[in-house]
């Protein structure tokens, strides 16, 4: 059953509008209140029940708590100065590399038989035809390392996004972050074993918990100016 089945759907539309008004990219969080951590799983499953391109969900969340190495990132993150000391959670959203999402990697092959139980024959087509071209030649992903790390970044994003929503409509701030210097900051977890031998790069952060002050009125185009109808 959806949730507009199970609410009234004007009532539903409201309140997910706002929770878009209520989302902003906070700076500075309240040090001295945690998320409770029902509500963070929460946020976490709004992630892990994403769609990703192909189903492969090319991502990997890890939950930075630890005060000491929150410290060290900071040192080379720009953007989350104010984030990385007052979060209650602070994610860094890792993307796959082309180790893992070529046409013919391991990975692929376990996410769609293993994961998603695709018959092995229908598999086999895809890997030599629709998504091997959608590589090769529809998006060119294989003409360099970063443009398929690009294009998982793409997919990262997507629940990156939902994790955002998921957590203002339960009254969670949040602030997704790109300030950082990338490469200090890979070999940073790469010296603590977490991109597993660079199979995951860097794609962004996401800091979560609670405002300490009201931000300013939300700002945005008007929806004419940036919708064309095409009929």
């Amino acid at each position: 059953m959806s949730l507009m089945e199970k609410l009234d759907k004007s009532e539903a539309k409201q309140a997910i509008l706002e929770a878009y008004q209520f989302r902003h990219a906070c700076k500075q969080f309240d040090p001295d209140r945690t998320l409770p951590e029902e509500d963070f799983r929460f946020i976490l499953q709004a992630a892990r029940l994403s769609p990703s391109s192909v189903g492969l969900e090319p991502w990997r969340f890890v939950v930075l708590q630890n005060s000491e190495l929150r410290e060290k990132l900071r040192a080379i993150s720009w953007g989350a100065q104010g984030q990385l000391p007052t979060a209650s959670h602070f994610v860094v959203i890792l993307a796959r590399t082309i180790k893992d999402l070529r046409y013919d990697a391991p990975y692929v092959t376990h996410m769609m038989k293993e994961v998603h139980h695709i018959p092995e024959e229908i598999v086999d087509q895809m890997l030599t035809g629709n998504y091997r071209t959608f590589q090769e030649s529809d998006f060119r992903l294989l003409e360099s390392d970063r443009a398929m790390f690009d294009w998982s970044c793409k997919q990262a994003y997507i629940a990156l996004g939902n994790m955002l929503t998921a957590a203002a409509l339960i009254g969670v701030d949040s602030c997704p972050i790109e300030g950082f210097d990338k490469v200090q900051a890979e070999q940073l977890l790469r010296e603590e074993g977490l991109l597993e031998d660079d199979r995951f790069g860097i794609a962004c952060f996401a800091a979560f918990g609670y405002r300490v002050r009201e931000p300013r009125p939300k700002s945005r185009q008007a929806l004419d100016d940036i919708v064309t109808w095409v009929r």
